[in-house]
């Protein structure tokens, strides 16, 4: 029986890059909370106490948008502040926005595709792990689990960064936990012998609970468990690296195993082809899994300068699954007038920082629905 190791890693909300997403996005719900059809194109970058914004925001009441506020908002709900610099409050926020109203037209345009793009949609028939592959799922859940660790235990004194990475040993319909690493943000002051068996107890912990929601997934702990490999971590985030938006894509859809089609999704609006394509390849291929045409499905989806609506350019499934593809793109709304008016919704700093497919919620996960 073939073994195949599978790695996939995640970020916490105080790592600097996904300082940069969820900033990024939180300008993005300010247009669109404006403007439904608010025009949004944005990037970010930190270092240190620095931030720099850019990038162009029309709707209505653009030059109201505290962007600054903004900033602070974000840094301070992942977990800066006192003992955590930098201080939301002493941050430097430099801006180089277009903001003002849609020129004239321009709402209506927001139909049709202004750029090119490729994307791609993955999912599986694992309704347990919300149709991901089991390494990208079992890696969201786990980040998420030692995150809230710095605040169900305060005498860890943990930070808001940090990392996570998993390799997972699959067999057929067989998964086990080969190799673990974590690096998380701690005063070395603080007791690393504790950190390491509270990661532990929580790794023992999730393993047994996705053993019984997920059948063929062994509870045992690796081998190998490693916890700040690096030795001491205390200076993190801005503090110590720099942080750009759009950097952690593959970790933002599917894991290492499913190429990354399009450009970034933070930052951008739902009627732009690269965010709007990604969130549309994904139902295509939710869509073929749940009709139960294949067990899995990969969508690659095309989009040329005014085109108002995706082209399917293939779905890859297993030997044996063939899919009728121009059958199944006339069941499916893929234009960008459906994914700006429906895909806004819920929030999206939450969307930026723990993935756009770990939550079943969001509302290119509910197929049926649309």
């Amino acid at each position: 029986m073939r073994t195949r190791l599978r790695a996939a890693e995640f970020v916490f909300p105080g790592h600097p890059d996904k300082l940069c997403d969820a900033i990024a996005d939180a300008i993005v719900a300010e247009g669109i909370r404006r403007e439904q059809r608010a025009l949004v194109g944005v990037e970010v970058a930190v270092h240190r106490h620095r931030v720099f914004v850019t990038g162009r925001v029309a709707c209505k009441d653009a030059t109201d948008i505290d962007v600054a506020r903004v900033v602070r908002d974000v840094y301070r709900s992942a977990g800066y502040g006192p003992g955590w610099p930098p201080s939301p409050a002493e941050l430097v926020v430099d801006t180089a926005l277009c903001l003002g109203p849609l020129e004239d037209g321009e709402a209506e345009l927001r139909e049709v595709a202004d750029d090119q793009a490729v994307c791609i949609g993955y999912a599986n028939d694992l309704a347990e792990t919300n149709a991901l592959p089991v390494e990208q799922w079992l890696v969201a859940r786990l980040a998420r689990r030692l995150h809230a660790l710095r605040e169900q235990i305060p005498a860890l004194r943990l930070g808001p960064d940090g990392k996570v990475l998993v390799v997972v040993a699959e067999r057929p319909s067989e998964w086990s936990l080969a190799d673990f690493t974590c690096s998380i943000q701690q005063h070395s002051a603080a007791d690393g012998v504790a950190l390491h068996r509270e990661v532990r107890r929580a790794l023992e912990e999730e393993l047994q609970a996705v053993a019984v929601c997920l059948p063929g997934f062994s509870p045992a702990l690796p081998e190998q468990l490693t916890v700040n490999g690096a030795g001491a971590f205390e200076v993190g985030g801005p503090e110590g690296d720099n942080g750009l938006s759009g950097k952690k894509l593959v970790m933002d859809a599917y894991g290492p195993r499913i190429p990354v089609g399009g450009g970034a999704w933070s930052g951008k609006d739902f009627h732009k082809a690269d965010r709007a394509g990604g969130m549309h390849a994904r139902r295509f291929a939710r869509f073929v899994v749940e009709l139960g045409l294949a067990s899995e499905a990969r969508v690659t989806l095309g989009w040329f300068p005014g085109d108002r609506e995706a082209r399917v350019l293939g779905i890859e499934t297993p030997p044996g699954q063939d899919v009728a593809v121009r059958r199944l793109a006339r069941c499916l709304d893929s234009s960008l007038r459906m994914s700006g008016e429906c895909f806004a919704a819920g929030e999206l700093v939450d969307v930026a920082r723990w993935g756009h497919f770990t939550d079943p919620v969001h509302p290119w996960e509910t197929v049926g629905r649309l």
